[in-house]
C-alpha cells in the first residue's frame, strides 16, 4: 500500500501522486516534493511505526543468540543502521520548517457566473461550488435561460460543500445593472460564459456584434457593484471582446487587467493530445498556448514541455492543426447540435480556480488573454502569474524553435485585425 500523508489545507490524507498531481502546474516539483516532506504520514503509517518497534525485541533476541559467536562483528552493523534511522527520521523534521506558509486554510471567496444557466454555464457552476475556496457562489441569467437561476442554485446548493449558492435572474432587453447589485457586490470573481453560440455560416465580426452588447452590459455591472474583481471571459470572438471590455474599463479609470480572456482550453488540449501521441500522463504535461484563441492565433509551444518535445518533426505541424481545430472538431461530433461545453466548463473552472488561489496568496501560472507588451499586439495570450490582485506579471514567451517562429508571424498577422476590431468599438462605446 502506497503511503499517504495529510495535507494540512484539507485534512484530508493522499498518496504522493495524488498529492503531486493535484499540485502539479502550481508549484514547482522541488516545492511538491518539499511540501510532501511535511506533511504529516497519516493514522495508517504511525501504526506501521508501532509495528516495527513491536517486531524490534524479537529481531533483537535473534541478535543475542548470534552475538555469542560474533558478538564483535555484530555491534558495528548494529551501529551503522542506528545512525542510518537517526538520519533518515531527522531529515523530514528538518523539511517540515522549510515551507511553513503551505499550511494555509482555504480563503473563502465570493464568485458569480453570468450566463450560469447555459451550456458552459450549469456545470462551471457546479464544479466552481466544489472549489475549497468559494464560500459563495452567485448565478445569473436571462429570464430566457432553458432553466431559472433559482433552480440552478436550489440544485446546486445540496453539494457536499462548505458555500452557500443563490440565483438571479435578468429581463431581456433591460441592461444587467439593474439586477445584479445583490449577486455583484463583494465579488472577488466573475465568470463570463455569456453571449450567443456562432451559427453556421455567421461571421466572427457578426457574432461580435451582438455578444460585445452583451458582454458590455455585464462588464458595466462589474465595473459599478465589483470593481476590484476578476472578470474572466468566455465569450466569443475572445479575440475581440477582451480588448473591447479592457479599454472600455480603461477609459472608466479602471484597471483593464482586470479583464482576462480564459484560453485555458487550448493549453487543456495540447496537454490531452500530446499525451495521448507521446503515451505520457497528460496530468504531467503543460504546453504553453499562446497568441489567441481562434483558429490560426491559437499557437501551442511543444518544445517548451518535457513531453512535447518527443512530438516527432514531422508531426507538429499536424499537431498544432489538431488543437486549433478541436473545437470544430466538437461541433461536428454534436452533429450542429451544440458545441464544447463541457470541456470549456473544465477549463474555464481550472482558470477561476488557479486566479483564487492566487487571490488567496498562492501564486498561480496559467496562460491567458490580456493586455500585453510582449509583442507587438497590444492583446495577446501568454503565460502570466495570478496573484493577490489577479495578473501580477505577463511573462515572456521563451525560446521558440522554427516551426513556431514562423508561426508566430501568422498569428500575428491574423490576431492584429481581430484585436483592432475590439478597439474600434471600444472608442465607439463608454461604460456608464
Amino acid at each position: 500500500m502506497a503511503e499517504k500523508r495529510v495535507d494540512p489545507e484539507d485534512g484530508t490524507a493522499y498518496t504522493w501522486d495524488e498529492l503531486s498531481q493535484f499540485y502539479k502546474g502550481k508549484y514547482k516539483k522541488k516545492e511538491v516534493e518539499a511540501y510532501w516532506e511535511a506533511c504529516k504520514p497519516a493514522k495508517r503509517a504511525k501504526s506501521k511505526a508501532k509495528s516495527k518497534a513491536e517486531a524490534e525485541p524479537k529481531a533483537k533476541t535473534k541478535a543475542k543468540a548470534k552475538a555469542k559467536a560474533s558478538a564483535k562483528e555484530a555491534e558495528p552493523k548494529a551501529k551503522a543502521k542506528a545512525k542510518v534511522k537517526a538520519k533518515a527520521t531527522a531529515e523530514p523534521k528538518y523539511k517540515v520548517k522549510a515551507k511553513p506558509k503551505e499550511s494555509k486554510p482555504p480563503a473563502s471567496f465570493k464568485v458569480c457566473v453570468c450566463g450560469g444557466c447555459g451550456g458552459i454555464g450549469q456545470p462551471l457552476a457546479m464544479l466552481m461550488a466544489m472549489d475549497r475556496n468559494v464560500g459563495e457562489l452567485c448565478i445569473y441569467d436571462l429570464n430566457i435561460s432553458p432553466m431559472p437561476p433559482a433552480g440552478v442554485a436550489q440544485d446546486l446548493v445540496h453539494l457536499e460543500r462548505k458555500c452557500t449558492v443563490k440565483g438571479y435572474i435578468g429581463e431581456v432587453g433591460q441592461p444587467p445593472v439593474k439586477f445584479m447589485e445583490e449577486a455583484l457586490t463583494g465579488c472577488n470573481l466573475v465568470l463570463i460564459p455569456a453571449g450567443l453560440p456562432r451559427k453556421p455560416g455567421q461571421t466572427r465580426d457578426d457574432l461580435f456584434k451582438v455578444n460585445a452588447d452583451i458582454a458590455k452590459g455585464i462588464v458595466e455591472a462589474c465595473a459599478k457593484y465589483c470593481p476590484e474583481a476578476v472578470l474572466a471571459m468566455i465569450v466569443n470572438p475572445v479575440n475581440s471582446i477582451v480588448p473591447a471590455m479592457a479599454e472600455l474599463y480603461k477609459k472608466k479609470g479602471l484597471d483593464p487587467m482586470k479583464i482576462i480572456g480564459v484560453t485555458t482550453l487550448d493549453v487543456v488540449r495540447a496537454n490531452k493530445f500530446v499525451g495521448e501521441e507521446t503515451g505520457k500522463n497528460p496530468n504531467f504535461i503543460s504546453v504553453p498556448v499562446i497568441g489567441g484563441h481562434a483558429g490560426t492565433t491559437i499557437l501551442p509551444l511543444f518544445s517548451q514541455d518535457k513531453a512535447g518535445k518527443l512530438l516527432p518533426a514531422e508531426k507538429v505541424p499536424d499537431m498544432d492543426k489538431h488543437v486549433q481545430d478541436a473545437g470544430t472538431d466538437v461541433v461536428n461530433a454534436k452533429n450542429g447540435k451544440g458545441s464544447a461545453t463541457l470541456s470549456m466548463a473544465y477549463a474555464g473552472a481550472r482558470f477561476g480556480s488557479a486566479i483564487l488561489s492566487g487571490l488567496s496568496g498562492r501564486k498561480r501560472t496559467e496562460c491567458a488573454y490580456c493586455a500585453s507588451t510582449v509583442t507587438d499586439i497590444p492583446y495577446f495570450a501568454q503565460k502570466v502569474v495570478l496573484g493577490p490582485k489577479g495578473i501580477e506579471k505577463v511573462l515572456p514567451l521563451g525560446e521558440l524553435n522554427e516551426h513556431e517562429t514562423k508561426r508566430l508571424a501568422e498569428v500575428k498577422e491574423q490576431l492584429k485585425g481581430e484585436v483592432e476590431t475590439g478597439l474600434k468599438y471600444a472608442e465607439a462605446n463608454s461604460l456608464e
